[in-house]
This record gives structure tokens, C-alpha cells and sequence, in this order.
């Protein structure tokens, strides 16, 4: 019996990915070890400033990034993160900010420039609420994962050692705060501080019926030296993920194991918005445009030097 290829992969604890953590679901000719312990900046960090995993969950931005500037890593087109963004722009309610043009001129906080979250939203204010995003005074709390130099002409500065883009919102030194997470004054319901779009639901459901559109977050980047001396592993990976994802699928169809009252309702309208497989892999038309807008997005705001096509960002897997 052949020797099987032990890799780490290091991902998020997700349900899509839980058969591949214990066990059920096994990429042919591979054994995996999944790591799940660590928050996602500190895994990206890992992945790209370290290289100490095999396969990882790696934010699609950076790995733009990484790839344009010829660092060695490929990716297989699995997207285990994706989430819509209107929801995660909040504000000081003290400030008159009432709609988003309101924006301009302003002080924005981020924790960084170039994650994926920040580069959905700055693209969407700009090409749907004309606010142009270097018409905006950012101010980032944390370093770039991956090392970029950006343009000259856009106002970025780092806040001092030990302040926080929360803290600095709610007390009003920031106007607005765009997170790629929800921030702990809204879940305090801190009065100080709101949301840009109370109605994100209805704005994100809107700009996906108009778009096609769930924004991709994250992918799965593999180290190049890796695919070079077995290049059969991407498509099995790829193919198990696939089979994990579809087993997750599965679980849900039983509304019991998800301990939410109204589980079975929010599936059901998931499904009538976003279709049976909103979590698709591979490089279909609908995860190509996806795809096109964020390389576009990244190109206007000067994270990479030109539009990298898909076929140029992935590794060959066998199908789309």
C-alpha cells in the first residue's frame, strides 16, 4: 500500500469543513491534520509572513496580494468563507453621518487596509454610493499581512501604539469604522455608535439579486513547492472538500441539530435568495465575476499592479 502525503491544513471550525476534521471525509492519497485553533489574523499572518502550514484558509485580498508580488503560494478554488459586507460599516451617531456620501472627508478607522473585508466595502461604497475611497482619511490599527507599498496620494496613518479602532469610534476620535467582524459596541448597544445601513439585509439581498454576487472572503492557498512535487493534490483536495461541504449540506436538512427556533425558515429563505449551493467552488460564471470585481477592486485601490484573471490565481483541479 502506497504511502499516503500528510498535510496540515489550517482553516476555520466550520460545518462545511467538519467532515474533513473528523475524519469521514479523506482526500484520496492524504491524510490531513486540520488545525482550527487560532483567529483567522493570526493564521493569514502564519500562511503568509511564515509559511507554516501546508494548506490554509487565507484571505482572498492578501492572497492577491501575495500571489501578484511572486510569493510562493497557489490556491485550489474553494471559498470557505464568504459574507456580505453592508452590515459592517458602523459610525459615531453623535457625528451626522446619515447616509454615505457623508463619508467623505471623514476619519475611518480599519484594523488593516488590505483585508478582504475592508476591499469589498471600499468597492461597493465607491461604485454604488459614490464615495470615492481615497476621498477618505483611513486610519489602521494593525499591520499588513502581506508587506505592500500603496499610493502616495492615499491618506492612511496608523493610530498610536495601544489604541483601538473600537474604543476610538464609540469615544468619536474615528467618525466611522469599517470591521470585518461585529464590534463590541454594537453588541453592547452602545448609543454611541450604529450601523451606516440599518437595512443591510435589504440592501445585500438587493445587491445580490442585481450583482449575482456573495462576496468571497476567503480561499484555500497551498504552498507552491507542495503542488510542484505532487501535483495530483490539488484536484483530490479540492474533490474532498467538495464531498465535505456536501455532507454539510446534508446535516442541515435536519433542523434539530442547530439549537435556532426559526432555523428551518432561514434555510429555506437562504435557499430562495442565494440558491441550493451558495458556498460553490470551482471557477463557475457566478464565482468568476465574484472573482473579476474583487481583482478589480484590488487593482483601483493599488493592493496589486493589474487585473489577475482566475485561471491565472488557481490550480488546475479538473473542473469548474
Amino acid at each position: 500500500m502506497s504511502k499516503k502525503l500528510h498535510l496540515t491544513l489550517a482553516c476555520g471550525d466550520y460545518e462545511i469543513v467538519r467532515a474533513l476534521m473528523d475524519g469521514s471525509v479523506e482526500p484520496d492519497g492524504i491524510e490531513l491534520t486540520v488545525l482550527t485553533d487560532m483567529t483567522s489574523d493570526i493564521r493569514h499572518w502564519r500562511m503568509i509572513r511564515k509559511r507554516e502550514f501546508d494548506v490554509a484558509e487565507l484571505s482572498m485580498s492578501n492572497y492577491l496580494a501575495a500571489r501578484f508580488r511572486g510569493q510562493p503560494f497557489t490556491a485550489i478554488p474553494v471559498f470557505l468563507h464568504r459574507r456580505f459586507r453592508h452590515g459592517f460599516t458602523f459610525i459615531n451617531t453623535g457625528k451626522g453621518i446619515g447616509k454615505p456620501t457623508d463619508l467623505i472627508g471623514r476619519k475611518v478607522g480599519l484594523r488593516n487596509f488590505s483585508a478582504t473585508s475592508n476591499l469589498w466595502i471600499r468597492g461597493i461604497l465607491e461604485h454604488e454610493f459614490q464615495v470615492p475611497h481615497k476621498k477618505i482619511r483611513w486610519y489602521k490599527q494593525d499591520e499588513e499581512e502581506v508587506e505592500i507599498a500603496l499610493p502616495q496620494d492615499l491618506f492612511l496613518e496608523k493610530v498610536p501604539p495601544g489604541k483601538s479602532v473600537e474604543r476610538m469610534l464609540a469615544e468619536g476620535e474615528l467618525d466611522a469604522l469599517i470591521h470585518p467582524e461585529l464590534i463590541q459596541p454594537i453588541l453592547t448597544r452602545d448609543p454611541r455608535v450604529g450601523r451606516l445601513f440599518p437595512n443591510y439585509k435589504e440592501l445585500e439581498v438587493d445587491y445580490y439579486r442585481r450583482t449575482g454576487i456573495f462576496p468571497i472572503m476567503h480561499t484555500a492557498a497551498i504552498q507552491q513547492e507542495l503542488v510542484e512535487r505532487n501535483p495530483w493534490a490539488p484536484a483530490n483536495l479540492f474533490r474532498a472538500f467538495e464531498k465535505a461541504k456536501q455532507v454539510a449540506y446534508q446535516r442541515m436538512e435536519n433542523p434539530r441539530r442547530v439549537p435556532l427556533a426559526w432555523f428551518r425558515h432561514a434555510l429555506e429563505e437562504q435557499e430562495e435568495i442565494l440558491g441550493t449551493d451558495p458556498w460553490a467552488y470551482g471557477l463557475g460564471e457566478a464565482n468568476r465575476k465574484n472573482l473579476e470585481t474583487l481583482t478589480q477592486y484590488s487593482c483601483e485601490q493599488g493592493l496589486i499592479g493589474r487585473k489577475m484573471a482566475p485561471g491565472e490565481l488557481f490550480a488546475e483541479v479538473g473542473q469548474d
